[in-house]
């Protein structure tokens, strides 16, 4: 009887170790189970959610920075470099590209007169030059600086910009971006010796721009055309007499120091405009371009007002005062005397335009009228 005994208790240990080995089989199967589950949900929500925001933002981030190079010929003081500073500093607060202008001032990137060919070759990217250096690059534009009597900077700088923005000007606008453009205050005959009357002024020689050389001839006097920056050593070394020009640069160029007289009789504007490369500017993004476009008008009107107020008046107070420098004025037989001498340049400009084939007529025309308008308000 022992041994059926026997042999039914080690079928069911048999039995026994089975359902063990079964269950140990089952539990790495959950072990398993568990550790698939938890990587399937969580690379599901990184993907959704960081992955796909981080990529996306660096990109425009680097996109929208612009960095631009902006050369003038004159020193940083002076008026129209102000302008050049006060303009890059709205258009930064205007764009929300970050925008970085680097100025070169005084001919160290490009001289006086390789302002508009270096944008065109993209030695700079924007360039701030004087048409009156050169009338013959800029026929119709050199108008401005007629003897029409403008009786301030203001009214002169709004009255140029509105002209371009109705005539665009071939010799700008087929290679410009035209950023804004002024001009200086009528011109002033500012000499060593006094001058009361034309007889003191024949027979000498004195600097100009391109513009204001006719006036200097119609007086008699020799014109020598040189940029402002080489002014003061001719006046000091005696090269020349005088200067036919704004007088803010009694100061921003020391004049004072060996010009002691001013005749209180203005002459003839200065023109300056501000250019970006077209194809640069058209590169630009949509919120640069906006603010380019506003500023335009908005600092003609700005440079013409500092122009007249703290840079001229602040320069005769300064002259005064440190260098004793004395205003003539002329008697009114004498001012209509040299009103009377200028007429014939506008007489030559009219013909010399219209063989040229250029709207010259219409754009005097329109200066005047403009002149007139603006005078109201800012003359």
């Amino acid at each position: 009887m022992r041994r059926p005994t026997v042999l039914w208790l080690l079928a069911l240990m048999a039995v026994l170790a089975l359902a063990a080995a079964a269950c140990a089989e089952d539990e790495p199967d959950e072990a398993a189970g568990d550790a698939e589950d938890e990587p399937d949900d969580e690379p599901d929500e990184e993907p959704d959610d960081e992955p796909d925001d981080e990529p996306d933002d660096e990109p425009d981030e680097a996109a929208e920075s612009v960095e631009l190079t902006y050369a003038f010929f004159a020193p940083e003081g002076t008026f129209p470099a102000v302008q050049m500073q006060e303009w890059a500093e709205r258009l930064q607060e205007r764009t929300e590209t970050d925008v970085e202008v680097d100025m070169f001032f005084g001919g160290t990137l490009l001289e006086a007169g390789d302002i508009y060919s270096g944008v065109q070759q993209g030695t700079a990217d924007m360039g701030l030059g004087s048409p009156g250096y050169d009338t013959g690059q800029f026929p119709l534009m050199s108008g401005i600086a007629l003897p029409v009597g403008f009786p301030n900077a203001t009214v002169a700088s709004v009255t140029l910009w509105d002209l371009l923005e109705e005539f665009e000007p071939d010799e700008l606008y087929d290679d410009f971006k035209v950023l804004t453009a002024f001009t200086t205050e009528p011109a002033h005959l500012m000499t060593i010796d006094r001058v009361e009357g034309v007889e003191d002024v024949e027979g000498t020689d004195m600097r100009a721009t391109g513009s204001g050389i006719p006036v200097l001839e119609a007086f008699g006097a020799s014109g020598t055309g040189m940029p402002m920056p080489e002014v003061p050593e001719a006046v000091e070394t005696g090269v020349i007499e005088g200067v036919l020009t704004s007088r803010e640069t009694l100061e921003d160029f020391a004049l004072a120091e060996n010009l002691g007289y001013t005749v209180d009789h203005p002459t003839v504007v200065n023109s300056f405009a501000a250019v970006m490369d077209l194809d640069q500017y058209e590169g630009l993004p949509a919120d640069v371009q906006e603010a380019i476009d506003g500023l335009g008008p908005e600092m003609a009107e700005w440079t013409g007002n500092y122009h007249d107020t703290d840079n001229v008046e602040g320069a005769l107070e300064w002259a005064d005062q440190e260098h004793g420098h004395e205003i003539v004025e002329l008697d009114e037989d004498e001012a209509e005397r040299w009103d009377e001498l200028m007429e014939p340049i506008t007489e030559a400009w009219l013909d010399e335009a219209e063989d040229a084939g250029l709207p010259g007529d219409e754009f005097h025309e329109r200066m005047l009228e403009l002149r007139d308008e603006h005078a109201e308000e800012h003359g």
